[in-house]
């Protein structure tokens, strides 16, 4: 890169070569460097990041044991095919991370390249086990842009428009997220309703013999940083094992500490039958994993998952010094203790501002709801006006579902920062009560 190139330039160079579909847009920045929970852009100004790329560097922006982890190993090795041979570091990584597995007995793994192929992965293994193959997913959810990740999400219409027709023997059911509660509804009540929602299909014209597999995101990311109620996760895992379905979860937003656990299920007490791994696996390097029950692992021959970069020995390397900084640093105690001060922290904020609807937070994985004081509903106007202000002052941050604040710092956070970050939102949510803040220019192109 061109040092003396700022972020307009840069920008302008890259827009005719570069394809609209490839990005959600928020700002006009070309980030150039980042350290801890830091990121600079090309016209070298540093903010506080609370997206980690998009949970995607858990232990924050070259960290220094990851980055010789990196240097050391591709002085020896960048690549050679796991397809056909192991490497060193990925066949010391594979049994440490499958220990790390929320699964009893022998547990097995498959590498992959990210988060989307790795979901791929959970319906190929699923059908060769089960022999059957309708596959159950959630609305909300987001898998990823492979075309068998993409046929199980439903959190974007942009991700099936103009593209089908998508993989067959998907069947979504309703999320039970806090947007589909009735107004005075119990919880157990809402738990009951969504689940007769999950149950309707099967009553009507989804044969359960016929279900290969159940995929949920426990605590949903992109649908909004939504943790499904304990008694709703634990009823459909007792439908799966009650008719021979597998049940599945996506940990590659969710896990890796991010929740203050290693895994988000393990906020559940279940176990799954399949886990989707990656961003934070590597620390944002390229690699991703399906772990399983090892006999539902072995139930497929190669080449049935296998790809030419796929834990290759550098990613591995990588991922395993991200190991080591989760456990030496301590990072999923961290997250615990600093998630519940940001929820105090938004908590107070909602108890001052109208427009602070719903706060959930789990660890440092945030979702605050913007909203319209008047109605109750989503204000989006509201939201971007906010995000961009942040931005303004020294912070990233982006939207979900248009009025869903999306706060997932670095675990490597400081409080210093954070409490840094307090400041921005107090400044941000004090102008917008204020009638002080305006769109910005791009506000049409703005967000999911």
């Amino acid at each position: 890169m061109d040092q003396h190139k700022n972020n307009q330039q840069l920008l302008a160079e890259e827009s005719p070569a570069f394809s609209k579909a490839a990005r959600v847009k928020y700002y006009n920045i070309v980030i150039e460097s980042g350290s801890g929970a830091e990121i600079t852009d090309a016209d070298g100004r540093t903010y506080i990041d609370l997206l980690a790329s998009a949970s995607a560097t858990n232990t924050g922006h070259s960290h220094p044991h990851i980055v010789k982890a990196i240097q050391d190993q591709a002085a020896k090795l960048i690549q050679y095919t796991p397809a056909y041979f192991a490497s060193a570091p990925e066949a010391a990584l594979a049994p440490r991370l499958t220990a790390l597995a929320p699964i009893s007995g022998d547990v097995a793994l498959a590498w992959g390249n990210s988060g989307s192929d790795a979901n791929d992965a959970i319906i190929k293994f699923a059908r060769a086990y089960t022999g059957r193959q309708n596959v159950v997913s959630f609305t909300g959810a987001y898998h990823g842009s492979t075309y068998g990740s993409i046929s199980v999400s439903a959190v974007s219409l942009n991700m099936s428009r103009k593209i089908g027709p998508l993989l067959p023997g998907v069947v979504k059911v309703p999320y039970p997220d806090p947007w589909q509660r009735l107004d005075g509804e119990s919880e157990d009540a809402f738990v009951d309703r969504m689940f007769a929602a999950f149950k309707l299909p099967f009553e009507t014209y989804l044969p359960a013999e016929e279900v290969a597999v159940i995929l949920i995101e426990p605590i949903q990311g992109d649908g909004g940083i939504v943790k499904a109620p304990d008694a709703y996760i634990h009823k459909v895992y007792d439908f799966a094992k009650a008719n021979g379905i597998l049940f599945a979860v996506d940990e590659v937003n969710q896990g890796m500490g991010r929740t203050g656990k290693w895994w988000s299920i393990e906020h559940f007490g279940i176990e799954p039958d399949l886990m989707s791994v990656g961003k934070s696996l590597a620390s944002g390097l390229p690699l991703s994993a399906v772990m399983g029950r090892a006999e539902i692992m072995n139930s497929l021959g190669s080449p049935a998952h296998v790809f030419t970069t796929a834990g290759n020995p550098v990613t591995t390397a990588a991922a395993a010094a991200t190991l080591d900084v989760i456990e030496d640093e301590h990072l999923l105690d961290r997250s615990a203790k600093l998630g519940a001060i940001a929820k105090d922290y938004f908590e107070n904020a909602k108890k001052k501002y109208d427009f602070i609807g719903d706060v959930r937070m789990y660890g440092l994985d945030g979702g605050i709801d913007i909203i319209d004081p008047k109605t109750g509903k989503g204000d989006d106007e509201a939201t971007t006006k906010l995000i961009y202000r942040v931005f303004e002052l020294g912070a990233i941050i982006i939207s979900l579902r248009g009025n869903v604040l999306r706060f997932q710092p670095p675990l490597v956070i400081t409080e210093e920062q954070l409490n840094k970050t307090f400041k921005i939102f107090d400044q941000a949510f004090e102008e917008l009560s204020q009638g002080k803040l305006s769109l910005p220019d791009n506000a049409d192109e703005i967000g999911w």
